[in-house]
């Protein structure tokens, strides 16, 4: 079969052209996102791309520099992966309900979902609950008002781009239809066979051979040198999310998939309904994860051993490590409790407009595409 030929640079003005109406939908889209954000009260910010670190998760990369200061004097730092230090200091701050559109970079990322620099939409709420006390009886964790958030959002892009029928990969996905929840134990269960909450913990503590087990009872296989986390990632990408939103004619809703299990909380608080888990859910539509959101981790002490272990298994992994931003752990003590959620914006535009590629809905794509 002949290679096809390569494609034009993106600011030829035919493949402009071609581009054009996908990046005048994603203006609107922006523009009807930030005008519900102002009628429910955010104030949008804009937090610096230059940080100390660029956050301290296992697999993902950033990009280094390097500060020169007036005395010549030099500076490493890097070009964030995630505004969400610098919101949470603003909440530390004593805003209350802020939102951004932030310019992202991850390195080591690029294909038809992947871009090394994206638009991150982040919002974060402090806790407004009043009929119920975290906990309490028949309340429901602050967090979830983000999945009303998300619905929301999901309605108005395809608003704005004047498409209430989603699709990619012949997976299909109706915008307008509130979100399914459903568990992370209840998605092993039904998806994989699989009771995760059961079988890959011992006593209520995670238990990587018993989940190694579980996991090649079904079929799937792991590595000698896989953590817990590994096998649980190996598990949902390969049996849980393409079950997300099946390929089929029918349009489905769209997921929130929620309650992950405590070994990957990230930056979310443990459950006060059940430790095993985690305050934390991921928006999915059309197969596409969309969403990643928390009831945000505000023990200072807590977050510094998670990222210590992250970063030593990345050191592990890649043989490098990111440092630990100390202003944003003494941010931590005076943050209010409070949900956030990123988004990636430049997904939501294609799956809204019909695009097949990131590039086709970034303004300025860089590299070529693959």
């Amino acid at each position: 079969m002949p290679e096809l030929p390569p494609l034009s640079p993106w600011w030829d003005k035919n493949r402009h052209a071609d581009r054009r109406p996908f990046l005048l939908a994603r203006a609107k889209i922006k523009a009807a996102i930030r005008a519900w954000f102002d009628d429910q009260g955010f104030v949008e910010v804009e937090t610096g791309c230059l940080q100390v670190s660029p956050g301290n998760e296992t697999h993902l990369h950033a990009f280094k520099t390097e500060l020169t200061r007036p005395d010549l004097i030099s500076q490493t730092l890097y070009l964030h992966t995630s505004p969400e230090f610098a919101c949470k200091k603003l909440l530390a701050a004593g805003e209350t309900k802020i939102f951004t559109f932030a310019p992202v970079f991850r390195n080591r990322e690029r294909g038809r979902l992947h871009h090394p620099e994206f638009t991150m939409l982040e919002w974060y709420r402090a806790d407004q609950t009043a009929d119920h006390g975290p906990g309490a009886p028949g309340s429901k964790p602050h967090y979830h008002v983000l999945w009303n958030d998300c619905a929301q959002l999901l309605k108005i892009a395809a608003h704005a781009a004047n498409n209430p029928h989603w699709s990619f990969n012949d997976h299909h996905c109706d915008p307008m239809r509130e979100p399914e929840p459903i568990t992370l134990d209840e998605a092993f269960t039904r998806f994989a066979g699989i009771f995760l909450l059961g079988e890959a913990f011992s006593a209520g503590v995670p238990d990587r051979d018993a989940f190694a087990r579980a996991a090649l009872a079904v079929g799937v296989n792991t590595a000698d040198d896989d953590s817990w986390s590994d096998i649980f990632s190996r598990v949902l990408v390969e049996r849980i999310e393409p079950m997300l939103c099946p390929p089929s004619p029918r349009a489905h809703t769209a997921t929130i998939l929620h309650e992950y299990p405590a070994p990957e909380a990230a930056l979310a608080r443990r459950s006060d309904r059940d430790p095993r888990v985690a305050d934390r859910f991921e928006l999915y539509a059309c197969g596409v994860e969309l969403a990643n959101g928390f009831g945000e981790l505000t023990d200072a002490n807590e977050q510094r051993l998670r990222m210590e272990t992250d970063m030593a298994e990345k050191e592990r992994i890649y043989a490098e490590r990111y440092p630990l931003d100390e202003d944003f752990f003494a941010a931590l003590d005076a943050m209010p409790r409070a949900s956030g959620c990123a988004l990636g914006f430049d997904r939501l535009v294609m799956l809204a407009t019909g695009a097949t590629h990131i590039d086709d809905v970034i303004w300025t794509p860089m590299l070529p595409a693959s």
